[in-house]
């Protein structure tokens, strides 16, 4: 036999069925049924860009709310997932806090839901109260109560439109109220959309908030996100500076005045006796050192404005780290 013949199709065929045990595979076997009620799939790599989004959003959220209600807030993304804004619905409880959102310049609405376990303990804060709701309440609101949730809204719109900010500009705004979440019909059911959940505590309370956002407008953002998320910056731009300040402005800080002078064992401390003088060998015009955080930051004097004692800075120590 020629070792150089060329081998025919069957020939081929017959020695891939010999080394598959003779059984030649059902090409049907392959096939897939396709479910065209399933929504279509956002790349993973987009979704895991929202949840660092949103993981950014959650810290955010935390320290402003601690502000605004003048409590210890703690807010943590539970999950990110693409569902049909059918399952969407059904997962809130009813009746709830519901708000349809704009997202400018975007045509089209997301959606915002506070759980009522979130709501009511809020509401008990905001009228003076201690937010400790002693029964499980699961009442509509009324219209006095979510206009005393405005306020709240405002905050976390605002601080939603700031973790997208540097995704793109997506101004966010309430259209319409809602308590019952088959009432909101804002996409079709079978439609796609991003579901955001977070966890908030408040003391000893705590409740689910949801954000819907149609998976549409995440896929017209798709390039935008390949930007922002896959490409590492070498070096900090003079935007990002801007960016970095404006994120750690609200940080709070601990400022200290201290006269620094001598110093005293403990045991000479102990043997002290009525009418002992203590000299400090502090002048007056010493100018007193200033500490942020523990570190020496600026020197100056102790000043009085109005009624009040104030800190002079005289001098600047160095850089704050």
């Amino acid at each position: 036999m020629s070792l150089d013949r060329v081998l025919s199709q069957e020939e081929i065929d017959a020695v891939f069925r010999n080394m598959t045990g003779g059984v030649e595979e059902d090409p049907a076997k392959r096939t897939q049924p396709y479910d065209f009620r399933r929504p279509d799939r956002i790349a993973k790599d987009q979704l895991r860009a929202i949840h660092l989004l949103h993981e950014n959003f959650a810290r955010s959220l935390a320290s402003s709310l601690s502000a605004y209600l003048r409590a210890y807030v703690i807010v943590n993304l539970v999950s990110v997932e693409q569902i049909s804004f059918r399952e969407f619905a059904q997962c809130l409880p009813s009746p709830t806090c519901m708000a349809s959102l704009g997202m400018k310049p975007f045509e089209g609405n997301a959606v915002l839901e506070l759980n009522p376990a979130l709501v009511f303990p809020v509401l008990e804060m905001l009228l003076g109260g201690s937010g400790k709701v002693s029964a499980k309440i699961t009442r509509e609101i009324t219209e006095i109560e979510q206009s005393i949730l405005d306020g709240l809204l405002r905050i976390i719109l605002q601080n939603l439109k700031t973790a997208w900010h540097s995704v793109t500009t997506l101004d966010f705004s309430i259209e319409t109220h809602e308590t019952e979440p088959a009432l909101l019909q804002i996409l079709a059911p079978n439609e796609a959309l991003v579901a955001i959940s977070l966890e908030v505590r408040i003391g000893e309370n705590s409740g689910m908030m949801n954000i819907g956002i149609p998976s549409i407008i995440i896929k017209m953002l798709r390039q935008k996100f390949d930007q922002q998320w896959s490409v590492r910056k070498t070096e900090v731009t003079e935007e990002e500076h801007a960016r970095i300040l404006r994120l750690i402005k609200p940080a709070n800080l601990t400022i200290d005045a201290r006269l620094e002078g001598p110093t005293i064992a403990v045991e000479d401390m102990m043997r002290l006796e009525k009418g002992d003088v203590l000299t400090f060998d502090f002048p007056a015009e010493k100018p007193l050192d200033l500490l942020v955080n523990g570190k020496l930051k600026f020197r100056g004097q102790i000043v009085v404005t109005g009624r009040k004692k104030a800190f002079a800075v005289q001098q600047f120590y160095h850089a704050i780290d």
